[in-house]
């Protein structure tokens, strides 16, 4: 009875006690409404590789979050590589109608190439009527 109580209790809390592995991402963004100093939240964002024949194929698609991040595209694993030309589609118009807004972007594309296993962050500065976006960290 005591070993089996002890198996069980060993059974139960030793997982708990070792390190969890997490999973890496290659590829973040984020928006940040300079109209109004804030992460644009809830806003879709869609993935896109270009194949050898230049056409796009899906590959993910997220919505930022509280903090109008995405942090989770493009999962590494040690026996791939992600390198390849990608495009980023942001659905402003939709966060821009939630706000009551008129704006003049219903989406933007952009489009971008990994060459390496280093992180790449694209976010994105917004307003109504301009959008900027660089390479970040």
């Amino acid at each position: 009875m005591k070993i089996s109580i002890l198996f069980s209790f060993l059974i139960l809390f030793i997982p708990a006690l070792l390190p969890a592995q997490d999973n890496t991402f290659q590829l973040s963004s984020h928006i940040l409404d300079i109209s109004k100093g804030l992460p644009a939240v809830d806003v879709n964002i869609k993935l896109e590789k270009m194949n050898e024949t230049g056409h796009w194929i899906f590959v993910d698609e997220r919505k930022t979050d509280q903090n109008g991040r995405v942090k989770d595209f493009l999962e590494q694993k040690p026996d791939s590589v992600n390198a390849g030309i990608y495009q980023l589609t942001y659905q402003v118009k939709p966060y821009f109608e939630a706000n009551q807004l008129e704006s003049f972007y219903p989406f933007i594309v952009v489009v971008f190439e990994i060459k390496d296993n280093n992180h790449y962050h694209v976010p994105i500065t917004l307003s109504p009527f301009g959008y900027s976006t660089y390479r970040g960290n």
